[in-house]
């Protein structure tokens, strides 16, 4: 048997926003951030492009620098996935420092992710109502006429 495999330091997390889901991928590198293969500046829409860099001005670019994060990202709309991506990136960065650099890493980037938006760690439970009978949405009913 080949037993000289290499073993990489690596975590994968989740992150939640409505039907969207986007699995995170974190291991020792060079600072590379990829979504779906691709760069996170050829994300859309623009104008989220900064709410998805959060966790990395939060707690620094110097400790993203030695980190490769590859995301994958399914379902939910444009700016669903991106509040997915946001979570999973921030998620992944806890859970590496807790399981490959030490505990008191971890408990300053969460203390700190927490304090600005903790949206960052903790996924938002709010889902679409589905449609009744009876009128034209989850809550409203037709007009009732008496004559």
């Amino acid at each position: 048997m080949n037993r000289d495999k290499k073993v990489t330091q690596s975590v994968q997390v989740f992150g939640r926003k409505k039907t969207a889901t986007a699995v995170a991928r974190c291991e020792l590198g060079n600072g590379v951030l990829r979504v779906n293969g691709r760069p996170i500046d050829h994300l859309e829409p623009k104008p989220l492009i900064s709410k998805l860099l959060e966790p990395i001005i939060l707690i620094g670019r110097s400790r993203f620098d030695r980190l490769n994060i590859r995301v994958r990202v399914k379902g939910g709309g444009r700016v669903a996935q991106l509040y997915a991506i946001r979570q999973a990136i921030a998620k992944a960065v806890v859970a590496f420092h807790q399981k490959f650099v030490d505990e008191s890493s971890k408990t300053l980037i969460r203390e700190k992710f927490i304090e600005y938006d903790r949206g960052l760690l903790v996924a938002d439970p709010r889902r679409c109502e589905p449609k009744k009978f009876g009128g034209p949405g989850a809550r409203a009913r037709y007009q009732k006429s008496y004559r």
